[in-house]
């Protein structure tokens, strides 16, 4: 990708980058805002990654830029007939440089666009995630519903291509 940012398949991870996102992954203030806010095992992490080989609706990638690794991006349930994917993100909770979820935002939808060939980008978010919620808007996503999941309101916000 430009501006010297590379998307690396989770499949294509060596161990120790493994290891690395799953780390991220397991730190407070990610799995916060997860749906399974448990930790996760290392054999169960290396075993989701394994089952990524065989997907076809999902992508997960670790974001890379010059020497850094800057975050996560991934796509799920990826829809070639509706045109359709839901997308995630989380940045490197060991970085602290100021735009991350911006350029983390900017990667995802321009991959759901232009690889992809996506007309509607999905996320799911939870209401108290104003932070969030305020960098999905300055990208002009829009609230579609709201539903509860583990007792917490989640906001279900798309993007258009066309609108």
């Amino acid at each position: 990708m430009s501006n010297n940012i590379n998307l690396i398949n989770f499949t294509d991870l060596t161990l120790e980058e493994k290891k690395m996102v799953l780390l991220w992954r397991n730190h407070p203030t990610i799995k916060q805002w997860m749906y399974n806010s448990d930790d996760i095992l290392l054999e169960n992490h290396l075993n989701f990654i394994e089952t990524l080989n065989e997907c076809t609706d999902k992508l997960y990638f670790l974001v890379k830029r010059d020497d850094d690794y800057i975050g996560v991006v991934d796509f799920t349930n990826i829809d070639k007939e509706s045109k359709s994917s839901e997308f995630g993100l989380y940045s490197n909770p060991f970085l602290k440089i100021a735009g991350i979820g911006r350029i983390l935002e900017e990667i995802s939808i321009a991959y759901a666009f232009q690889t992809l060939k996506v007309s509607i980008l999905k996320l799911e978010v939870f209401a108290e995630n104003e932070k969030a919620i305020n960098l999905y808007k300055k990208f002009n996503f829009k609230e579609i519903t709201k539903k509860i999941v583990n007792n917490r309101e989640v906001i279900c916000m798309e993007l258009n291509k066309f609108s």
